[in-house]
This record gives C-alpha cells, sequence and structure tokens, in this order.
C-alpha cells in the first residue's frame, strides 16, 4: 500500500515523489514514457530554478551534465536588442531536459520512490457513492491489457500539459485561445553563440535560442496555428531564414536531429485538485515558454503538492484548497506578468508599444528579464 501515487515523471513529479519520500511517505512514481526520454524544452533552468534544486540537495546531480547560463539576450523588431547578465554570484543552467529528467529520477529513487517506467495511467479511480466524488488511486494499463487499479489515499497529477487525470475530472481543459505551438531541434555550426540565453521576438512568433552541452544549439520556434506545422523542419527554416538578424547566424549551420512539435501550448486549470488528487506541473497549468521561467513553477509546484500531502497524511483536511492557497500566494505576480507578455506578443499594437519602449528606456525590458528570471 502506497501512501501517495504521483503520475508523471518530469521536473513537477520528481521532486513531489522526493519531498514526499524524504518526509516519510510511501511513494510511487509512474510515467508513460521509457527514461530517458528526449522532450521539447528550452533546455534552461532559470536561477530561481537553480536555487530550488541546490535547496533540495539536487543541484549535484545536474550541475556535471549542464552548462552556465549568465543572463539573456531579447532582441525585437527595429532593431531593438537588450542584454541582461544575472550577475557574477547567480546562474542559470542549460541541460537537455533527457539528462534533466533522468537526474531528478534518480534522485527520486535514492530518497526511497518506487519508479515504474512504461507504464499507462488511464485515469482516476474514484469513489462517489457517499458523498462528493473522491480520488482513491488510479487506474492503469497492465501488461496483459487489462485494467488494473491500484489504491492510495492521496493522487498527485503531475502528468503534462494533457493531464489524463486533469483534464478526465473535468479540473483542466484546453483554452480557444492563445493557441501556440513550438517546433524545436537541436543545430550545429550556429555562430555568434554565448553564455547567454536568447529570446527574438517578432510578429506572430518568437524563436529561442541556447546553447547546451556538447557544442550544439537548442533552436525553439513558437508560432500561432498554421498549416505549416505539417513540416515543422519547413517551418523552421523559412523562420530562421526569413530573420535578418538571425539568418547570417545559420547561414553555415546544420540540423542535427529531426525537429519535434509540441501544442496547443496552454492549459488551464479550474482548481488545484479535489479530494485525494493534487495538481502539479503543467497539468496545474500551462506556462507560455516565453518567459523561460516553465521549469521553476513545476519544481516550486512539485514542492508546494508535496507539502500538501505530507499536511493531509498528517491529518490536515482539504489538502487540495490548501494546495490553492499556497499556489495564489507564491504565484499570483508571476502569473499576472506572464498574462501581460502574453497579451504584448499577441498584439500587434502593444508589441510596437513595447519595442518603443525598449528602445527609450532599455532597463525597463532588463528588470523584465530579471524577474522572468527569478533574478532578486
Amino acid at each position: 500500500m502506497f501512501d501517495v501515487i504521483v503520475c508523471g515523471a518530469g521536473p513537477a513529479g520528481a521532486i513531489a515523489a522526493t519531498v514526499l519520500a524524504r518526509g516519510g511517505a510511501r511513494v510511487l512514481m509512474l510515467d508513460r514514457a521509457r527514461f530517458p526520454r528526449p522532450k521539447l524544452c528550452g533546455d534552461t533552468i532559470n536561477p530561481g530554478a537553480v536555487a530550488i534544486l541546490r535547496r533540495l540537495d539536487l543541484l549535484r546531480r545536474v550541475e556535471p551534465q549542464a552548462i552556465d547560463v549568465r543572463g539573456m539576450v531579447v532582441t525585437g523588431e527595429r532593431g531593438v536588442s537588450v542584454r541582461c547578465e544575472y550577475g557574477d554570484a547567480v546562474r542559470g543552467l542549460a541541460i537537455a531536459r533527457r539528462e534533466l529528467d533522468a537526474a531528478l529520477v534518480e534522485g527520486a529513487a535514492e530518497a526511497g520512490v518506487r519508479f515504474e517506467d512504461g507504464v499507462l495511467v488511464r485515469g482516476a479511480l474514484t469513489d462517489s457513492n457517499r458523498g462528493p466524488a473522491r480520488v482513491r488511486g488510479v487506474v492503469i494499463a497492465g501488461r496483459d491489457g487489462r485494467d488494473v487499479r491500484v489504491p492510495a489515499p492521496l493522487v498527485i497529477a503531475a502528468d503534462g500539459r494533457r493531464s489524463r487525470l486533469a483534464i478526465s475530472l473535468g479540473l483542466a481543459r484546453q483554452p480557444d485561445h492563445p493557441r501556440r505551438w513550438a517546433a524545436g531541434a537541436y543545430f550545429e555550426g550556429v555562430t555568434g553563440m554565448s553564455a547567454l540565453g536568447e529570446m527574438h521576438v517578432r510578429r506572430g512568433q518568437y524563436i529561442g535560442l541556447a546553447s547546451v552541452p556538447g557544442g550544439t544549439t537548442n533552436v525553439c520556434v513558437v508560432v500561432g496555428q498554421t498549416p505549416a506545422l505539417r513540416d515543422p523542419g519547413a517551418l523552421m527554416a523559412a523562420a530562421l531564414a526569413g530573420d535578418p538578424l538571425l539568418r547570417p547566424r545559420f547561414a553555415m549551420a546544420r540540423r542535427i536531429a529531426a525537429p519535434s512539435v509540441i501544442g496547443p501550448l496552454a492549459l488551464d486549470a479550474s482548481s488545484a485538485g479535489m479530494p485525494g488528487l493534487l495538481l502539479a506541473g503543467d497539468a496545474s497549468g500551462f506556462i507560455d515558454p516565453m518567459t523561460g521561467d516553465g521549469l521553476r513553477f513545476a519544481m516550486r509546484g512539485g514542492e508546494l503538492a508535496a507539502a500538501a500531502a505530507l499536511a493531509a497524511l498528517a491529518g490536515m483536511a482539504c489538502p487540495h484548497e490548501r494546495l490553492a492557497h499556497a499556489r495564489r500566494r507564491e504565484f499570483a505576480g508571476k502569473w499576472r506578468f506572464d498574462r501581460a507578455l502574453r497579451r504584448v506578443v499577441d498584439h500587434p499594437a502593444s508589441l510596437n508599444a513595447a519595442t518603443l519602449a525598449a528602445q527609450a528606456v532599455p532597463w525597463i525590458l532588463r528588470r523584465t528579464i530579471a524577474f522572468a528570471g527569478d533574478v532578486a
């Protein structure tokens, strides 16, 4: 019998499981993928997320496979370019998600978590015979194809922006707007790369670049819905070739892996859970990747879900309400910030105004970059 089942072994799930196991809980963590597994991501961890890893004594597992990120460069149209370095004592990290997730899963196993990959969670095991519905475990696909019921007093859904648990229980939905997709791939031979991450904001799209271990460059192009998504390689090539700033830097570059696509990049959660179930990571609301702080949301959200679960195991009532309060207290400022940036990018007039402001008073954009990176 497990005290908590964590569905999803990404950063949110792995950190929630680790904190729970260290707190004395018996934890089962499940993921449908086989680990280590690749995942489309910007591959950067901002300073706020690095601080969380350090505090949880998980940074030692991540650092050997990562390189430093010392700040950000943000460019816009009309030649706007603002550079923001975090400072000598502050840094982010760049690491492929394949390596990051594997390291965090290993940390969870070290803490005593039982991890099973290649397991499909079909849905929640609910009991609504008496009073309001309550989650009492999960239903998984057995090795022989039959459904298997796995009971537990608490379940944490950290199963991503297409969460089977959150969506099937009516706790989350994919909104009609905004609807963006990301196409990403690795390149070699990109010139002008440095220890700074890059975000190039253009009308209708933005392009993120980051140096990653091995001397390659992670490139992500984020666009609205378009037929061009049927051929992500051609979409990326057109975006890079059509950008006057980036075109010469990619003149001799070569894509070294097939591109992948994810989307739509949106999930709205109406609550932090329900009796017996807590949400964490993208399942609790997907964060637009433009700000680069999605991993910090995931890691801290995993911590908060674990704290609420431990309180519930100790006898505290309504852990999902406790978690909702903690998330509002922790994330409200960032939620408003992300929504504001999203509106700016979505509307040409707002983007023009922001471009003019960045030209006139670039320190505003520097402050914005620092805030997005959780730099004090």
